[in-house]
């Protein structure tokens, strides 16, 4: 029987995703021109290192095994999206803001009570989630103080009003 080992540390964060994209250019199209992140490196056709601020990269794009490439069949295992967290509800706001006026369709948007959540693809199909957490001390609870998560319609009208212009 394994050992339990503890459990890992609550500081731990996921630091950065590489995605397989089929055209370099048409996934910075998206994750540069519309959400706005930053190049950091290029690597010619290959790979492109991009991040929010001054971090070295958040995400990598890289056509190392993908060029060219179609997506997953459906049916098959791989990722169902990348989360990308947003500062605020305002931040979030002016994301589907960008989103809306690129014309690409959200594939849904959910309050799940602890965060407000856009759901959509991106031009290789990658599931992408963009969201906020809401501030801790207003998280749903159970009767034991468990954290009580749900999905509800995300009213995206309301959502825009918090943009800051």
């Amino acid at each position: 029987m394994p050992t339990a080992n503890p459990p890992i540390p609550a500081g731990t964060r996921i630091g950065h995703v590489h995605l397989k994209v089929a055209d370099l250019d048409r996934a910075l199209g998206f994750y540069r021109d519309v959400l706005g992140f930053q190049v950091k490196q290029r690597y010619g056709d290959q790979a492109v290192f991009i991040a929010a601020g001054d971090y070295h990269h958040h995400i990598g794009l890289n056509t190392w095994e993908s060029k060219g490439g179609h997506p997953p069949a459906p049916g098959t295992t791989g990722l169902f999206h990348t989360a990308i967290l947003y500062p605020t509800r305002a931040a979030l706001a002016d994301a589907l803001h960008r989103v809306r006026a690129a014309g690409i369709p959200l594939d849904g948007a959910s309050d799940h009570g602890v965060s407000e959540a856009l759901y959509l693809r991106d031009p290789d199909q990658n599931g992408v989630e963009l969201y906020w957490d809401r501030p801790e001390s207003e998280w749903p609870r159970d009767a034991n103080g468990e954290i009580a998560m749900f999905t509800k319609r995300l009213d995206v009208e309301d959502l825009l009003k918090a943009r800051e212009v």
